[in-house]
């Protein structure tokens, strides 16, 4: 047991010594690290001082180098600035020599100025007193005239006067003599070639009325309701209007026949109102047909505005004005008269300026010239004549008036508007296509330009172009060659010069090509 405990207790010294000598080796270890540690922190420093010296002489490197940088940039400014400064003070002392060089130029020029207003006041004085002298002997030389001749000096300039009337009166006439002959030589030549420029500068396009217009329907179950009960509507609707309404089996349509165009338009729209409407019955009908004329009435006033404005022509009467509108639903040969009427307008103001007469004037006169073919009642009295006393009325000038009074030879004309308007209106409907009845001799005579060309050998092709006035003829390259070409144009000339009558002159091109085809493959 003795053993057990002495045992024990040599193990608990044991483990206490141990236990010491563990502390004892810690803090040796303890204090070398905190050696080793403040070793490494001088190291640490040292190397720090030195870096930090290196980059301060690093910086101050630096800074010196762009401190020398933007003083040189500096001087640089301040170099340019001088150099401005110099040349302002250079152009500015410039600019001060010119100005007093100038100055004494000036005062040189008013001293010479002055030199020469005096010289030029005593050669005046000098030339009244010599100009008093000469006045002094030509009074003395007309006296003594007088004495010798035993006339006045009035007496005298009298007889001389007469003297040199005579002979001016013949001179005068002798050149108005030549003036004559020379006009009428050369009248015709102007005269064509007036009439032909101004038909070149204006034109028109072609305007064909008809007597009938077509009134679509959707479908035909809306006739039976046009026609009404026992047609009441249909009559109610012909009493109204004054147009014929033609229902047959053509499909979906319905025809209205009447000569007046106007009353053929108010029928037109008043239908359309209607059938859209849906309400048709004679009651009804009257009222559409009193607000479409009123419609119309004022339609017919805002194109005779529209129209005076497009022309240019000023201070027309109202009734005139209307008058005008009313011809957009006249037609006369089947040319429509406002664009007739519109056409001769331009004709007659080109013409006139050509003729250097009042273009305005013959434009007035031109539009008038045929508002009495657009009465609002039935007359007898010829169109033209009517036309005048309407312009009469309504204060038109003598010489529009007796334009459009004598534009057919019902009166005598007694200025030069008055034939400016007649060849001007004949231009417009003489021109191929204007009007119906010149329209079927037109075409005729086309047709009759290419089959002359047909009928010569080697023709493959015809064209009548320019109105008629040329023939276009393509041949075939294997049947005429060059020099029969130009053979063939001359024959085709000479058969259409003896076989027809035509206006003017036709030329004819005879083309001829050739062609040369192949294929790649």
């Amino acid at each position: 047991m003795d053993n057990i405990i002495t045992i024990i207790i040599v193990s608990i010294v044991g483990i206490a010594v141990g236990f010491l000598i563990a502390k004892l080796l810690e803090r040796n270890n303890a204090s070398q690290l905190v050696k080793s540690a403040k070793k490494n922190a001088a190291t640490i420093l040292k190397e720090a001082k030195t870096e930090a010296e290196s980059i301060k002489k690093d910086k101050i490197l630096q800074a010196k180098e762009k401190f020398i940088e933007l003083k040189s940039e500096h001087e640089k400014v301040i170099l340019s600035r001088d150099k401005k400064i110099s040349d302002i003070e250079k152009r500015i002392r410039d600019k001060e020599s010119q100005v007093s060089n100038e100055l004494s130029k000036s005062k040189k020029l008013n001293a010479e100025m002055e030199a020469k207003q005096k010289d030029y006041d005593e050669k005046l004085a000098y030339l009244e007193k010599k100009q008093s002298e000469v006045d002094k002997l030509h009074r003395g030389q007309i006296e003594q005239l007088e004495v010798i001749s035993s006339l006045s000096a009035e007496d005298a300039k009298a007889q001389l006067i007469e003297n040199l009337r005579e002979e001016a009166k013949t001179d005068a006439m002798a050149y108005i003599q030549s003036s004559i002959e020379e006009a009428k030589m050369t009248a015709q030549q102007e005269a064509k070639k007036i009439v032909i420029n101004t038909i070149q500068r204006i034109g028109t396009e072609e305007a064909v009325e008809n007597c009938v217009s077509v009134f679509n329907l959707e479908s035909d179950d809306v006739k039976g309701r046009i026609i009404g009960r026992e047609g009441r509507n249909i009559r109610a609707i012909e009493a109204a209007t004054g147009v014929e309404i033609i229902v047959d089996d053509t499909p979906e349509a319905i025809i209205l026949s009447c000569f007046d165009s106007v009353r053929r338009e108010i029928a037109r729209l008043s239908l359309h109102k209607l059938v859209t409407d849906g309400r048709i019955h004679p009651a009804r009908i009257e009222e559409i047909v009193k607000k479409t004329t009123k419609q119309i009435e004022e339609e017919i006033i805002e194109v005779g505005k529209r129209t005076v404005i497009d022309l240019g022509i000023h201070g027309l009467q109202p009734e005139l004005i209307k008058a005008v509108g009313r011809m957009k639903y006249r037609s006369s040969y089947g040319q429509n008269l406002l664009q007739h009427s519109r056409e001769v307008a331009k004709l007659c103001g080109v013409m006139a300026s050509e003729l250097g007469l009042n273009a305005k004037l013959a434009k007035r006169a031109g539009l008038l010239h045929d508002i009495g073919k657009v009465p609002e009642t039935e007359t007898e009295v010829p169109h033209a004549i009517l036309g005048m006393q309407w312009a009469e009325k309504y204060g038109e000038k003598p010489e529009v008036c007796n334009a459009i009074g004598a534009h057919h030879d019902e009166i005598e004309m007694t200025n030069l508007l008055s034939p400016i308007v007649q060849v001007c209106d004949a231009i417009s409907g003489a021109r191929p296509g204007a009007r119906r009845q010149v329209l079927d001799s037109y075409i005729q005579r086309l047709k009759d330009l290419e089959d002359i060309a047909f009928g010569f050998n080697g023709v493959n092709k015809a064209y009548a172009i320019q109105a008629g006035r040329e023939l276009r003829v393509m041949v075939e390259s294997e049947k005429v060659s060059d020099e029969k070409a130009a053979q063939l144009s001359f024959e085709i000339s000479q058969k259409i010069q003896t076989d027809m009558t035509y206006p003017g002159q036709v030329k004819i091109t005879v083309i001829r090509e050739t062609r040369a085809v192949n294929i790649a493959k």
